[in-house]
């Protein structure tokens, strides 16, 4: 089922039926798929960092295997101003663990579509830490894939894509969350 989200005319009375789609079915469809991709990414970073399928993280270096899914990267994969910060985490007792929970949490939310919200408010800010760890970016003094996902990701949330294709109407239907709306 999908739903097309519309706008009212400053003209029409509340009462009247809205019209003027702005997002076209195709389009819901379109921006579920993209919700997908983005949260099966975000899922497939978690795997690949628990097992070390030699991707991303090399085999036999797997958070099951006793790696550190994020030292490689804050060791050895930050630059600029803020590097010796980034560096100075390598080890913490509580960053692997919250970089992991973050990881599966985005994935999961986006992938079936509950907890936009969320999932936008902290994507978003995984993706800005993670640009801020390589200042400058290498191929464009300001932009790179980071803020890209980092707008994806609060854009699915504003245009509700987790109500095409995913469980967000159920979701938001439950009394948790209408009772605590910031899950939604």
């Amino acid at each position: 089922m999908t739903t097309t989200l519309h706008r009212r005319d400053l003209h029409t009375p509340a009462t009247e039926p809205v019209r003027h789609p702005i997002i076209t079915t195709a389009a819901g469809r379109a921006l579920a798929v993209l919700r997908v991709v983005v949260g099966l990414s975000f899922l497939w970073a978690f795997v690949d960092k628990v097992f070390g399928f030699g991707y991303a993280t090399p085999s036999g270096k797997g958070w099951i295997d006793g790696g550190d899914p994020t030292a490689g990267f804050l060791g050895k994969g930050t630059s600029g101003p803020l590097a010796d910060f980034y560096q100075s985490l390598v080890g913490d007792w509580w960053v692997s663990p919250l970089f992991m929970i973050g990881l599966a949490g985005i994935g999961v939310a986006l992938t079936l579509g509950i907890g936009m919200r969320i999932a936008a408010i902290s994507g978003a800010m995984l993706y800005l830490l993670m640009w801020s760890a390589n200042l400058p970016p290498e191929n464009n003094p300001v932009l790179d894939d980071h803020i890209v996902g980092a707008v994806t990701v609060v854009v699915l949330a504003l245009v509700a894509a987790g109500n095409v294709w995913g469980f967000g109407k159920w979701w938001s239907g439950l009394d948790f969350v209408r009772k605590y709306p910031w899950l939604r």
